[in-house]
């Protein structure tokens, strides 16, 4: 799995002074994210993306995420098209949040812009970050809103990665995608809610797990394993000219 913050070139804070007349035109090219094969989920998201996405979890022991694959080469996002769209109904809220993001500093959150984006821009294309008189724009109070519950959702996803390591279940995994054109390519580096250790879980704990919906959770992660065979078919039908990754 590679790096994950990479779509981030260069992430600055939004201040007035500097961006008092930038403006952020927002559209459906995402090629941005093209050379990323991963990227974080939120728990809030498995049940719209473990149908079209690969879910596994990434990271070392207390610094666990979900994840989504997009593809199994480095550098190679196989759930974009040449024109830069989204090829599939779910577009996880990594992706969505661009050019945005928080940054922690001094115990508080800062909100930060990509000036590297293709649609920043201080030719009034697009919305605005600040108005006329120096307010945030409504547009920037939306963003802020959608980073303040990203941030929420990051923290009850990082309760129930910490409820798996505490309770062992999860271990190394290793998927490999055969092809028609060549030799299996193979992605590893993450890990996967192991099912035996699951089944041998006392009653009490899986029945709290499903008051808490934790159990829920992992079994669409579980089912969503089944997206890799579905990489393979991204993978022979992508143009020869955006087949670019090299095996990880």
């Amino acid at each position: 799995m590679s790096t994950q913050l990479l779509i981030y070139k260069s992430a600055v804070p939004v201040t007035r002074t500097q961006h008092g007349d930038c403006c952020v035109e927002i559209g459906a090219d995402y090629r941005f994210a093209n050379e990323v094969n991963s990227v974080p989920l939120m728990a809030i998201e498995f049940p719209q993306a473990a149908s079209e996405y690969a879910i596994v979890f990434g990271g070392v022991e207390g610094d666990i995420t979900p994840a989504a694959i997009l593809g199994v080469r480095t550098s190679e996002n196989l759930f974009l098209e040449q024109d830069g769209s989204w090829k599939a109904k779910y577009i996880p809220a990594f992706v969505r949040r661009y050019p945005f993001v928080f940054s922690h500093s001094d115990s508080k959150f800062v909100l930060c812009v990509d000036e590297a984006f293709s649609g920043f821009n201080r030719e009034g294309k697009g919305q605005r970050l600040f108005a006329e008189d120096g307010a945030p724009s409504p547009y920037i109070e939306g963003i802020l809103k959608f980073l303040q519950d990203y941030q929420a959702q990051y923290l009850a996803t990082q309760r129930f990665c910490h409820r798996l390591t505490e309770l062992k279940l999860l271990e190394p995994m290793h998927a490999q995608v055969n092809t028609h054109s060549g030799p299996p390519l193979s992605l590893g580096g993450f890990s996967a809610v192991n099912r035996d250790r699951l089944k041998a879980l006392p009653a009490e704990t899986l029945s709290e797990m499903a008051k808490t919906d934790e159990l829920e959770l992992i079994y669409m992660h579980l089912h969503s394993l089944r997206n890799f065979d579905h990489l393979r078919e991204r993978l022979e039908h992508m143009p020869a000219e955006m087949a670019t990754g090299a095996v990880h």
